[in-house]
């Protein structure tokens, strides 16, 4: 086959890393033709195109392609996507992310691509928007999915939320979970006395890690909240904040304002490769993000056999199962968490058997290989149906 893929910019982030994978794999394992396009990786978030260089990964980047949303610009990136699918001429365009995700499919539509998929990682409307605006972004799904053959989602909760928002019917939607690399957080414990020695840890501290974009509606300043109450109870609790972003200041701020300072450790921008390590030297992960499709640091860090602990919001409660991997929370909740985290770090056992379920149940699920696999039947299957008279 010869297929497209297209997103927005490829920073350090699940969609992307998702993104990246699923064309490693077409190349690599199906010998098929692929074209990533992209705009540039602009932003404080770190960039995934030496990885697409090292691994030969084709990719087109277009300078107009941005997130933000800039009337021109967006009528150049139309132009520009509309060029770069043409002059490929691909059975199936795959598109991720809103921009990208909207742009591509109008575009693809219009030069009668045979099969045109979109991958939703997240709703692009939420709760925390104004009414005007999810209206708006409602309106442009709705368009967009008239104009896609299927809509994939990283979780079931992705899709009861476009088909309550009436974006698509039901039978549109296929969830393919995620997939990553899962060797490497299956090994993460042997990382784990030199990255903690690396990051000052002693063996009596228990690790509590968050790994996220230091972003709007990550969630951070609840943990640091939190951490109050659990310094109280637990004062060999040690917080570790995995990542940057435009909130890093305010965030730090907020510790240092807290009197929090020698319990937390921002470690800033982290390489991918390193992130299993770091899971590794972690005894908890917290994700308390108030909008995400399905972080993918939740499968990361149960498959390195570490229990955590995430507000319910989108697809969260798919893999946290409250109890038997990890604690499942009310969004924004503040005494809960900190609860949540006491009851962990004072309980090695507990926390070793919630790490082994969530291993034992979501390994093979999250393997890349399976998502790939996943995504190209439904390629197959698109094209098949064309086919016929």
């Amino acid at each position: 086959m010869r297929i497209a893929h297209l997103i927005t910019r490829l920073i350090l982030g699940g969609a992307q890393e998702n993104t990246v994978l699923t064309c490693e794999d077409l190349l690599r394992i199906y010998g098929d033709d692929v074209l990533l396009i992209t705009g540039p990786p602009l932003g404080p978030e770190g960039s995934l195109m030496d990885r697409v260089e090292r691994n030969r990964v084709p990719v087109e980047v277009l300078p107009a392609l941005r997130r933000e949303i800039h009337p021109l610009r967006d009528s150049q990136s139309y132009f520009q996507i509309k060029q770069a699918i043409a002059r490929f001429r691909p059975d199936v365009v795959h598109t991720h992310s809103g921009k990208a995700g909207l742009l591509g499919r109008v575009a693809a539509h219009a030069l009668r691509v045979p099969a045109i998929v979109h991958t939703v990682h997240g709703a692009p409307f939420h709760a925390y928007q104004g009414r005007g605006a999810q209206a708006v972004l409602r309106r442009c799904e709705r368009y967009a999915a008239g104009r896609c053959d299927a809509l994939v989602s990283v979780a079931d909760a992705m899709t009861e939320m476009l088909v309550a928002a009436h974006v698509a019917p039901r039978d549109k939607f296929t969830t393919v979970y995620s997939g990553m690399e899962v060797e490497p957080f299956l090994e993460a414990d042997q990382y784990r006395q030199a990255t903690r020695r690396q990051l000052g840890y002693a063996d009596e501290h228990v690790v509590v890690g968050k790994i996220a974009r230091l972003f709007h509606l990550k969630g951070h300043e609840f943990v640091v909240r939190a951490a109050q109450q659990v310094i109280k109870s637990q004062p060999n609790v040690r917080f570790l904040f995995v990542g940057d972003g435009i909130l890093s200041q305010s965030i730090r701020d907020q510790v240092r304002r807290n009197g929090l300072d020698r319990y937390f450790q921002f470690t800033g921008l982290v390489p991918p490769e390193q992130i299993p390590a770091v899971i590794g030297a972690m005894d908890v992960v917290v994700h308390t993000s108030l909008r995400e499709g399905l972080a993918r640091v939740l499968p990361q860090a149960l498959i390195a056999g570490k229990p955590a602990i995430s507000y319910d919001v989108d697809g969260a409660r798919e893999v946290i199962i409250n109890g038997e991997t990890g604690f499942l929370l009310p969004p924004e909740c503040i005494d809960e968490l900190a609860a949540a985290i006491v009851t962990l770090a004072a309980d090695p056992a507990m926390r070793a058997r919630l790490g082994a379920e969530g291993r034992r149940r979501f390994t093979e699920q999250f393997r890349h290989q399976h998502m790939t696999q996943q995504l190209r039947g439904l390629y197959e299957r698109i094209l098949s149906s064309k086919r016929r008279p």
